[in-house]
């Protein structure tokens, strides 16, 4: 059992219990990039390991209440049928190498494609001045537009293991624009568990997963995840979207074809150009000249028909 394996797998896991997301994006590309394992295992064993994963950090969210179960309920109508769908698709097309760099570029392009939205919803957030300070526990949930997103998120997940915390947030996020992503963490992971269970399931019976390499994945990430959970009530909004957007960005890259020297360059240059944005907003916010004082009230009683209020009689 690689002991590197089990490492790598519990940053992801914390990340995972930190965020809602991650899990897909992170580990899959991980297995496949450092550690040389076929795409279609490396999804395959991610996944039968998020059936186990998964449950830790959702059971937390559930114990301090923060998971809409009536949005798990329409999200699960629709990806549980389409993951087991996903899962079959995937085990047509994963064979020869050739159909394995299909895969691999389905998944970037899913990566790609949840990092271009992720931005957009935080620019619309931006531009609109709107704040996202609901609990998701008061959500209404709207059953078309729900149960579409999970079939959307079953599907990928299915043939990719991404969707459950990736792209299905970033839909989540654009479905309901007044709760954050800190918001949706519990209930992200507590609909993600039939989901990859489904999943799972098309992946054990299309035999693709590798044992040794699954349960690697789970004794590094289930602590993990459970630290994680614990930690995200405490996560504002504003720290998990760009540093999930970043990791997910980074993934998609790499699989849609970039040589790793050009990724660490690209990667460079945008790091090097956020701190620069996040410097110069500092900059101009520190600027601002301050509030003038409140002039002081005159001392004396007030003079009627100044139409200044007379202060109340004291009782």
């Amino acid at each position: 059992m690689n002991p590197y394996v089990i490492l790598g797998s519990a940053v992801v896991g914390l990340l995972v219990g930190l965020t809602g997301a991650g899990g897909g994006a992170l580990m899959t590309p991980m297995l496949i990039l450092l550690f040389n394992v076929k795409p279609s295992a490396a999804i395959s064993s991610d996944l039968v390991a998020a059936v186990v994963m998964r449950p830790v950090g959702s059971a937390v969210h559930l114990h301090k209440g923060t998971v809409n179960m009536r949005l798990v309920g329409w999200m699960c109508l629709g990806s549980v049928p389409m993951a087991f769908l996903g899962a079959y698709l995937l085990h047509v097309v994963g064979g020869s190498s050739a159909q394995q760099q299909n895969v691999e570029y389905a998944l970037g392009a899913a990566l790609l494609v949840g990092t271009a939205a992720m931005l957009l919803r935080y620019w619309l957030d931006h531009r609109s001045g709107q704040r996202r300070n609901g609990f998701v526990s008061q959500v209404t949930p709207r059953p078309v537009l729900t149960v579409l997103i999970g079939m959307i998120g079953g599907l990928v997940v299915g043939m990719t293991s991404v969707g459950s915390g990736s792209l299905m947030i970033v839909l989540l996020l654009f479905a309901y624009p007044m709760i954050g992503a800190n918001q949706l963490v519990g209930t992200d992971l507590t609909q993600a568990v039939p989901l990859t269970a489904a999943a799972a399931l098309g992946a054990l019976t299309f035999g693709h997963v590798q044992f040794g390499l699954t349960a690697a994945v789970v004794i590094g990430s289930v602590p993990a995840v459970l630290i994680g959970s614990m930690l995200s009530s405490r996560a504002p909004d504003k720290y998990i979207r760009p540093v999930i957007t970043f990791v997910i960005f980074a993934s998609g890259l790499k699989y849609a074809g970039l040589s790793t020297t050009a990724l660490g360059w690209t990667l460079c240059t945008v790091l090097l150009a956020g701190a620069g944005f996040w410097l110069v907003r500092g900059w101009r916010g520190s600027r601002k000249p301050a509030a003038a004082p409140a002039e002081p009230a005159p001392e004396g009683p007030v003079p009627k028909g100044s139409g200044a209020a007379e202060p109340a009689p004291f009782r």
